[in-house]
């Protein structure tokens, strides 16, 4: 269920929303980010993992799993599936350093099906407007929405990752 709609002009106004979204996020939540490749997936995170407290860079984990970032009270764990193409024939531990207790999570090319991340807080789509503009639909994931009682309110193309 879509809960806002932004549109932002750049690269700092969309970090700018990610920093605003970590605000409202707990130990344990998952956030589901999805977008065409350049649509600022990974700006949006950078944001966020800085509003946490990650001081160091935050890039892409496009030819990883993923990656962990240190920040003030969690961990910070930026995930890329884009390559996986699902979980159901990957180890079920491959997400553990991931996911879980003392780690805020986002999931970049999140699989509609996959279990493990069916306790996702929110979802974030983003989509291109043209040059740096973006429209970002920020919104609880359907399988969760209701269940927990809370609301969430590679540069490409367009200098946005």
């Amino acid at each position: 269920m879509v809960q806002r709609i932004v549109e932002t002009s750049d690269p700092a106004g969309t970090e700018s929303l990610g920093a605003e979204l970590a605000a409202g996020l707990r130990d344990g939540d998952v956030v589901l980010v999805q977008g065409e490749l350049g649509s600022g997936k990974t700006t949006l995170v950078r944001g966020a993992a800085r509003a946490l407290g990650v001081t160091g860079p935050v890039t892409s984990p496009t030819f990883s799993i993923g990656h962990r970032y240190r920040a003030s009270r969690v961990t910070v764990s930026h995930l890329d599936l884009y390559r996986l193409g699902g979980l159901e024939h990957e180890d079920p531990a491959l997400l553990a350093d991931y996911l879980g207790p003392g780690r805020i999570a986002f999931v970049e090319w999140p699989s509609e099906d996959e279990s493990e991340l069916s306790n996702a807080r929110l979802r974030v789509v983003l989509s291109h407007r043209g040059g740096d503009r973006r429209r970002i639909e920020l919104g609880e994931d359907p399988l969760t929405d209701g269940d927990r009682g809370r609301t969430g309110d590679s540069d490409g193309g367009g200098g946005q990752r």
